[in-house]
């Protein structure tokens, strides 16, 4: 399957003064065999050194730093000759050997003719525990489920993948049906990869939803055993309350849902483990949209999205049926579901997420993104719905250049906003932002 993130790859190995690289992201999203990917086709040779329970590869990194001896002793490991310009070393799961992680320094300093590339699901944790990291001396990819685009062009419909990545978007119209139907089974399917397999090799939606709950089963069983043991429960219960988080109207974090009386302090530490192991993503309020965004985002006020949406709909046990051809059960959480995916697919793009409401009034923006010196607020519209109160008393209090309503409806420009299809925002998002 095609990767957006190998173009992002074949740039860093070309490029001078290359570091090491580091690729975060949840365990499942597709690290591991996008490293491998990329060495198959762009190395002679590929050194694969995987430290989960790999006492043997841990003890090299032990004695010192010294880069000859760690290559010499690699070369023994892998069985395979290491030659600087034709060879990709990667070290996967490098957060259960901190000396592995440290020799990144070294790497950088003593030996930058080397090809190094890193990976850990739990990397973002282990930093957060204390782990020693090599500031300043590595490079950062991080790898997020299978965006729409990606789950286009793995399913064959490549030419469909084209057409939302060409210019003129008037040209999307006649196939506005066919592409709003592949959305609404991206809904049911998501990003992740081994679910996006299984759905091209079977076109059985009941094996997705099998592979679905296996990854949620696969995540909690991390949370006991990787997790604080005081925390473990506080886990769980912010997991769980999430799809009742985003079944309510204004989608905001309430911590009583999660369990009665319960307070902000009690649940700070699972919301950044969630965070940290990359299984949710928050979407803070701002109290005002100017520049920069940061400084006027209250911390207290915030959503929490899970990661990928066909993830979200399998832990709120929605059929498919409700998901492709909708209905009355499925109204009022279609929006979630909608949100959901542009959250996603905004992080994807390189935004932060942020939403706008003031502390008294209704109107709501869903999204604020920040591209360089521009503001955009975009307001999210399940189906074709096309009235948008909130973003048109923001155009009228802020007039920003520019605000962007998405929706199932085409494309159109209008004197004071944009109308992009649900299935062309992220193609469209880049562009703004490159």
């Amino acid at each position: 399957m095609k990767r957006i993130a190998y173009s992002q790859l074949l740039k860093w190995k070309e490029k001078s003064g290359r570091k090491p690289l580091i690729i975060n992201g949840a365990r499942q999203v597709g690290k591991t065999w996008l490293m491998k990917d990329f060495g198959r086709n762009e190395f002679q040779n590929v050194v694969y050194i995987n430290f989960d329970n790999n006492t043997v590869a841990k003890e090299i990194f032990e004695p010192d730093y010294n880069i000859p001896r760690i290559i010499s002793l690699l070369k023994i490991l892998s069985k395979t000759n290491i030659e600087p310009d034709n060879t990709l070393i990667i070290f996967d799961e490098i957060q259960e050997c901190p000396k592995a992680l440290g020799s990144l320094k070294y790497f950088c300093e003593d030996a930058p003719e080397y090809y190094v590339m890193a990976a850990g699901s739990l990397l973002g944790i282990a930093l957060h525990s204390g782990t020693s990291f090599p500031v300043g001396k590595v490079e950062f990819l991080t790898l997020f489920p299978m965006t729409f685009a990606e789950f286009l062009e793995a399913s064959g419909n490549s030419m469909l993948y084209d057409l939302i990545s060409s210019e003129n978007l008037s040209f999307i119209s006649p196939f506005s049906e066919k592409l709003k139907l592949l959305l609404k089974k991206y809904y049911y399917v998501g990003g992740m990869p081994e679910a996006v397999k299984t759905f091209i090799d079977t076109d059985d939606l009941y094996k997705v939803r099998e592979i679905q709950k296996g990854l949620l089963l696969y995540y909690e069983n991390d949370f006991s055993k990787h997790a604080p043991k005081d925390q473990i429960p506080r886990i769980q219960m912010v997991w769980n309350s999430i799809p009742s988080q985003l079944a309510k109207e204004n989608r905001k974090f309430i911590y009583s849902v999660v369990q009665k009386g319960a307070r902000a302090k009690e649940f700070e530490l699972a919301i950044q483990w969630l965070t940290d192991y990359g299984l949710i993503n928050k979407s803070i309020r701002i109290s005002k949209p100017h520049m920069p965004l940061i400084a006027y985002m209250d911390q207290s006020v915030f959503k929490i999205y899970m990661s990928d949406v066909g993830l979200l709909g399998a832990k709120s046990d929605l059929p498919a049926v409700s998901v492709i051809e909708g209905n009355r059960i499925f109204t009022e959480f279609k929006g979630a579901l909608t949100e959901q995916f542009v959250a996603q697919e905004l992080r994807t793009a390189g935004f932060s997420l942020y939403y706008y409401s003031t502390e008294h009034s209704d109107g709501e923006i869903d999204f604020v993104v920040q591209n360089e010196n521009q503001i955009i607020p975009l307001e999210v519209k399940a189906e074709e719905n096309l009235r948008a109160k909130s973003l048109r008393a923001y155009c009228s209090k802020y007039s920003p250049d520019v605000a962007i309503r998405t929706s199932m409806s085409d494309y159109r420009k209008e004197e004071w906003m944009t109308n992009v299809p649900l299935y062309v925002l992220t193609e469209y998002m880049k562009k703004l932002k490159n």
